[in-house]
């Protein structure tokens, strides 16, 4: 089928691999000029991660450019430490930056997809045989189906699905994140300062000790500004942050340079259904969480799950988009409730909730609680292996030939063994 994928980030490219892979014609379309760079990191968890990675070929790649993860110190205006998480707290198994991880997955889809920068869907059409799209260039054409990949702020969904409002909520916190120079003598532990309602952290790149990253997480009702102009954002920060002291204005003078800012809501996405007819959503346009809703890991088993019962399906892409959001719906929603919860453990609103965070997370068995609820979570995804399927398929023969990942690493069927 020709299909066009929107949103050149995580979910696209690992789209565009497996499409390719089932012998599909791809076009990624992406509305930055490039692959964005910067941005923070991202980990992996599970292993249905670990295996899907590994099926797409990508998974020592991203070892070598692991950052090892960094522990989380909370500390007071004199940095004096008021509470420690270890690395793995939020770094999972496999923590990358987001944007090494773009690159990797656009370096193996590329032989397999066309990538199209600097452009956009204008309009979306559906009819009986395919997708008319007219593209922000003016430039036109048919697909068999589209499939929207493009972000929390997904313009697919806004075309086929209804406006934002309807399907975003605003979790009560504003998020951001740049790099500048680590002139802070930033070793490993990221450091992280709170008053209320308020946190600003920073931490060092790994790959080069020279540079640093800044993040700040605040609490506003839903802001009004243009997504598209950094400066608008910069001075948003700036107002939320004045007065602070500990690193606070150092950091902000960080943004004078900044040319990659990261700052966005804290929302969570809910879609009634993640398909309308030809036009499908994967990944945060259909059920993100802006942070700590383990968001990349389920973007990819996502991008092979949908590929792959497209292919199972015969490319029956009623049949394939109901299976797949039968099979992850459930766990997709587990994952979210993560997100609920990100802003207001990362910047308590009073000064009692700042204390309570640190006193009872500074206990190791609410710690060790805490992260085997997220192991919890994360062994929900139990996925299946479409390789039989590709095979059967290319010999000509019909039948749908899965296995569970259970089988494949040894534990009984039907036992949850795959994570995010």
């Amino acid at each position: 089928m020709k299909v066009l994928v929107s949103g050149a980030s995580i979910a696209g490219p690992a789209l565009a691999y497996w499409l390719g892979r089932y012998g599909h014609e791809v076009t990624v379309v992406e509305l930055a000029p490039a692959l964005r760079k910067g941005g923070y990191a991202v980990d992996f968890r599970g292993t249905a991660n670990k295996v899907v990675l590994e099926r797409m070929g990508v998974l020592e790649d991203l070892r070598v450019l692991q950052t090892g993860g960094s522990a989380m110190r909370f500390v007071a205006e004199d940095d004096r430490l008021l509470m420690r998480l270890p690395p793995e707290f939020a770094g999972g198994e496999l923590e990358v930056l987001r944007s090494d991880l773009s690159q990797v997955l656009y370096d193996h889809s590329r032989d397999k997809a066309e990538y199209v920068f600097g452009d956009s869907i204008a309009s979306l059409t559906q009819h009986g045989g395919g997708v008319d799209v007219t593209f922000e260039s003016g430039s036109e054409a048919t697909f068999d189906l589209v499939l929207g990949a493009d972000g929390l702020h997904s313009v697919v969904r806004r075309l086929a699905f209804g406006p934002e409002k309807d399907f975003v909520r605003h979790l009560g916190y504003y998020v951001a994140g740049w790099d500048l120079p680590n002139d802070f003598g930033i070793e490993r532990d990221a450091l992280m300062y709170n008053v209320p309602g308020r946190l600003a952290s920073v931490g060092v790149d790994h790959r080069d000790a020279r540079q640093a990253g800044a993040m700040f997480v605040f609490a506003s009702p839903e802001l009004t500004y243009d997504r598209r102009d950094p400066s608008q954002q910069k001075a948003i920060l700036r107002s939320a942050f004045a007065g602070l002291g500990w690193k606070v204005p150092q950091l902000l003078d960080g943004l004078d340079d900044c040319t990659e800012l990261y700052f966005d809501s804290i929302s969570r996405v809910d879609v009634m259904r993640w398909s309308q007819g030809r036009v499908a959503l994967v990944g945060d346009a259909g059920y993100g969480a802006t942070l700590g809703g383990m968001g990349t890991g389920t973007a990819i088993v996502a991008a092979y799950v949908l590929a792959g019962e497209l292919a199972a399906t015969g490319g029956n892409h009623a049949a394939a988009f109901a299976a797949y959001e039968s099979q992850l719906r459930k766990p997709v929603q587990a994952c979210q409730a993560g997100g609920n919860r990100a802003g207001k453990f990362l910047a308590p609103k009073t000064r009692f909730g700042i204390a309570a965070r640190n006193r009872l997370l500074g206990t190791p068995f609410l710690l060790n609680q805490m992260l085997r609820v997220g192991e919890k979570v994360s062994s929900d995804f139990v996925i299946r292996d479409y390789a039989a399927t590709q095979d059967a398929t290319a010999q000509g023969s019909s039948g749908s030939l899965l296995r569970n990942v259970s089988q494949e690493s040894g534990n009984q069927p039907g036992t949850p063994s795959t994570a995010m």
